[in-house]
């Protein structure tokens, strides 16, 4: 069995072991767990049960992780993504007032179309017409925009009627578990300490029990909250996807994941050096393993799973294989059983894990040819677009409608693809519908 399953995962040929794999996907997960109490607490703004949602991002996550592992071979771990939570959470339910059952409905919709156009290939289509540098500026784009709102939550930003926002107050002690926490983290990620955010939440954490600025909880260990309150209610809610504005919803969840996932994928290919003429091999089998999880997770109550990047830290480790993510799965279906914790992980434990995100998303800015105003421009408001407007579609939206023009002024427009002149018409539209909302 055991030669088996290393023939499968061609372990030997890929000059790794089994124990390097499970060692990859441990450090994998420590790295991402923090997803496991950012997510309810990120989707909890929008009135979700932050139990449900805690079971659910465990269960949709070891699902996407283990459908890469074993379909694609792939050491690449999946979970419910940072960014289009926030979208999901504040842009959607906040900023649109529209119910979380609805949205939920939204991503239930967005994922049947993006299972359809994963089987049509036309999300790989798609996903190569889309410039490299708008890419790597929608990646680094949510990056400010995710730690924009950790900032906020951890109280070192706030709202300020003179200056729109300014810096928080340090006499709050809640404050100091926010400096506290993204100092600890920083220090541990430059000294290249696997599952260095974990860490950093587990510490603050323990520091606010300590101080008791947390509260303790009952217990520590239980069994895994229901899902009762969202287990199908996108499916449910299904009719509610009745009006234009809510098309636009749901299109624009499929565009974010789009953009997010393909981005994380080549980026961790290149890192494992599976990039083979600029291609990815069995793109398309990781392409339907995280299409499939995000079918998954729409219907068990959570925002949209896709690639995740903190993959990166197993596959530094020497992750090579799908044993790696499969790994990584089953220790997402023992983390459900910790639910309690979701009391002593605060917004001021989940912020500096958000900043921190963002500061290794925001690293793909390098990649943008900031030497040409052509490319600058748009890149540059798909930038600052989305944490200046609060919103990652806007901030696409800004992108897109400009790049076509600054293309066509450089007398480049030639090498523009004809589905960006698509997109640039399409995001006139969603501009127009949302400014009516």
């Amino acid at each position: 069995m055991g030669e088996k399953i290393k023939n499968y995962f061609q372990v030997d040929q890929l000059h790794t072991t089994v124990k390097r794999e499970m060692l990859a996907g441990f450090t994998t997960f420590i790295s991402m767990a923090y997803i496991l109490f950012v997510n309810p607490s990120v989707l909890g703004a929008s009135g979700m049960d932050k139990g449900a949602v805690f079971t659910a991002t465990a269960l949709a996550s070891a699902i996407g992780c283990i459908l890469m592992g074993v379909l694609a071979r792939y050491p690449i771990a999946t979970a419910p993504a940072l960014g289009i939570n926030a979208f999901f959470a504040y842009s959607v339910c906040i900023g649109m007032n529209i119910p979380w059952q609805t949205a939920l409905a939204g991503v239930f919709v967005a994922s049947l179309i993006f299972m359809l156009i994963t089987i049509f290939k036309l999300r790989e289509m798609i996903i190569n017409a889309i410039p490299a540098d708008l890419k790597y500026a929608i990646s680094s784009g949510i990056g400010l925009f995710i730690a924009f709102i950790g900032l906020h939550d951890g109280g070192l930003i706030v709202a300020n009627k003179s200056t729109v926002v300014g810096l928080g107050s340090f006499a709050v002690a809640t404050t100091w578990l926010t400096i506290f926490g993204l100092l600890l983290t920083a220090v541990l990620m430059v000294r290249r300490v696997p599952g260095a955010i974990f860490i950093g939440m587990a510490a603050t954490a323990i520091l606010g029990l300590l101080t008791n600025l947390i509260k303790a909880p009952a217990q520590w260990v239980s069994a895994a909250p229901s899902i009762k309150s969202t287990f199908l209610v996108g499916v449910r809610h299904i009719g509610d996807i009745n009006t234009v504005q809510l098309w636009v919803v749901v299109l624009t969840f499929l565009l974010v994941t789009f953009f997010d996932t393909a981005g994380t994928l080549v980026g961790l290919a290149q890192q494992a050096g599976f990039m083979k003429n600029n291609k990815m091999p069995r793109v398309g089998k990781a392409l339907m393993s995280d299409s499939t999880a995000m079918l998954a997770g729409s219907m068990l109550g959570t925002s949209p799973v896709g690639a995740f990047v903190e993959s990166s830290a197993g596959i530094a480790v020497g992750g090579r294989t799908g044993l790696t993510a499969v790994t990584t799965g089953i220790l997402f279906i023992l983390g459900m059983f910790f639910s309690p914790l979701l009391t002593v992980v605060t917004n001021q434990v989940t912020a500096p894990a958000l900043i921190i995100v963002g500061v290794l998303m925001a690293q793909n800015m390098k990649h943008v040819s900031w030497e040409k105003m052509e490319i600058a421009v748009p890149s540059f408001l798909i930038l600052i677009g989305m944490p200046l407007a609060y919103s990652i579609s806007d901030g696409i939206a800004l992108g897109f409608i400009t790049y076509p023009i600054t293309m066509i002024a450089a007398k480049r427009g030639k090498e523009v693809h004809p589905i960006m002149y698509g997109l640039f018409f399409v995001f006139i539209f969603f501009m127009y519908i949302l400014s009516k909302g």
